[in-house]
């Protein structure tokens, strides 16, 4: 009866969201979102948002989605194959969720050494996670943002094993500081899209 999304992340939009629901329930929504959870419209959001739209109607976004899935597949591939443990043993989506407590490490330490590699990723509880929210098991990672800058299967083994290295080396700053140099070299390499005006 009802879908839910974000307007940013893979829709490469304005930080937002939204429902889609089947008409019995349009009415009640309206009323839950606004005024009671809803400020003023913010007219620049909305147009920002209107093209994020009007981008995700092109046949390029289709083959943006289709990429951004294939480099989901190769990354959850390539960290298996280091040794971590996915949850739902890969993905058929946009990011990954991976349990680093198998490595004897949270996801607050997984971020933060990936953080000083200058990898960011997202700590993240796994199913049944014995550990608390702020510093859970597992870390999520997600594809659309680096699909965004045009890297591919090739890009996500380079980047996997990296991973790989900092978290088998989570306290080691010369690690940190040498993977450090080489993703800031691969961005350099695939630089965020600007307006082509």
């Amino acid at each position: 009866d009802f879908v839910t999304s974000t307007t940013h992340k893979t829709l490469r939009g304005p930080r937002g969201g939204f429902v889609l629901c089947k008409n019995d329930w349009a009415q009640k929504i309206n009323q839950a979102v606004f005024p009671g959870l809803q400020g003023g419209p913010l007219m620049h959001v909305i147009a920002a948002k209107a093209v994020a739209f009007g981008e995700a109607l092109q046949p390029a976004f289709k083959a943006y989605s289709a990429q951004v899935v294939a480099n989901a597949r190769v990354l959850a591939q390539e960290l298996s194959r280091l040794g971590f443990r996915l949850v739902s043993g890969g993905t058929d989506n946009h990011l990954l969720l991976v349990d680093v407590a198998s490595r004897g490490l949270t996801g607050k330490l997984a971020e933060q050494a990936l953080d000083a590699a200058g990898i960011t990723v997202n700590k993240n509880k796994i199913p049944f996670d014995p550990r608390p929210p702020l510093d859970p098991s597992g870390i999520r990672i997600g594809t659309p943002a680096l699909t965004s800058r045009g890297m591919r299967e090739g890009e996500m083994q380079v980047i996997a094993g990296w991973i790989g290295e900092i978290l088998a080396h989570p306290d080691d700053v010369r690690v940190q500081q040498r993977v450090r140099g080489q993703v800031r070299d691969l961005g350099r390499q695939f630089p965020a899209p600007a307006d082509p005006d």
